[in-house]
């Protein structure tokens, strides 16, 4: 550190202990919570991590001092980590008659308990949907209301619960041929899915919702709660949504047809559970996304826990998140295109 002031010097050191954390949380969604409950739960500072490193690269660079380049070769060597916060140009694709979009979206139950202080959220949520129009279209933490009807479509749904009946639904132009859902245990949480025609072709689509911590994201909230119950909450979540994802792994292997999986993970794109799901399939943000793709409404973090993954031999043509603001959640919609 020759050549740098005392101050300088404080901060290069907090800049090598940013970088070593980033370093070595690239790792960490290889690590599953059942054995590693407590690391795993770092995978949610992965994006703090690089905003760390990008703003001390930034800072470096502008004092014009060779300590920029630490923070850079961390970043480059996870670069596939920076593309999972930020897509820097949006590469799409033009459809074809065989194109087909699917929407995934979190409604928070249209809104049932007033969470936002704005009337007739399901009537908006519908024509918002009406609007774009997905072929397919999965939702999470879904119920009846009366203000949402979409008649156009076939629908497959799983509600449970005694004081709501909520669950998930997918609703589909196409015909539905087969359905199910797949039953998580000691929670309302659930996946399911359905089997459709598509012209020539017949596909499988999943809805899943992991367990969420149920933690209450304002930073009022947050600071109300102890670090060590905070880490054991999310630590414990993070071990149900292992063995969550299990189950639909091994029931996606008796699948006869291509899988198409959306939904609500609870969880970040540097997680084990992403990485699970992920393996033979593609991220279609990370494919034809732009900016951040965030999709969960946190103040300071721009959180992605919503997914549409598709099967590697399908082309994306391009994703889209939509930054309306009638849940806690943003949707999603792809536009993908199969090939015989």
């Amino acid at each position: 550190m020759k050549g740098l002031s005392f101050l300088e010097k404080i901060i290069f050191t907090i800049n090598s202990l940013a970088a070593l954390l980033l370093l070595l949380s690239y790792g960490l969604s290889f690590l599953p919570p059942k054995q590693f409950g407590i690391l795993s739960v770092l995978s949610l500072g992965v994006p703090i991590f690089i905003i760390l490193n990008l703003l001390f690269a930034l800072y470096w660079f502008i004092k014009f001092k060779k300590q920029w380049l630490l923070s850079v070769v961390v970043l480059l060597l996870g670069f596939n980590y920076l593309t999972s916060m930020y897509q820097f140009s949006g590469k799409e694709l033009p459809e074809t008659v065989t194109s087909f979009t699917v929407m995934s979206y979190n409604v928070r139950l249209f809104n049932l308990f007033g969470w936002i202080e704005e009337e007739g959220i399901a009537k908006k949520i519908q024509d918002f949907i009406l609007d774009e129009s997905p072929d397919i279209l999965a939702i999470q933490e879904y119920h009846i209301d009366e203000d949402f009807d979409l008649p156009d479509y076939y629908k497959y749904e799983s509600l449970s619960g005694n004081r709501v009946k909520n669950g998930q639904a997918i609703f589909s132009k196409f015909p539905i041929i087969n359905s199910g859902a797949i039953a998580f245990p000691d929670t309302y949480n659930d996946a399911i899915y359905i089997d459709v025609v598509n012209q020539k072709d017949t596909m499988r689509i999943y809805n899943i919702h992991l367990q969420s911590s149920k933690i209450n994201t304002s930073v009022e909230s947050l600071k109300k709660e102890s670090s060590e119950n905070l880490l054991k909450r999310i630590s414990k979540t993070f071990q149900a949504q292992q063995q969550q994802v299990e189950q639909v792994i091994e029931h996606m292997k008796d699948s006869p047809y291509r899988v198409i999986i959306s939904g609500d993970f609870n969880n970040t794109p540097y997680s084990y559970v992403y990485n699970e799901l992920l393996d033979g399939f593609q991220d279609t943000f990370e494919t034809a996304g732009q900016g951040f793709g965030r999709t969960y409404d946190f103040k300071f973090f721009p959180f992605r826990i919503d997914f549409i993954l598709a099967d590697d031999s399908v082309t994306v043509n391009k994703c889209r998140t939509y930054k309306v603001k009638y849940s806690d959640h943003y949707p999603i919609k792809t536009t993908l295109t199969l090939h015989q």
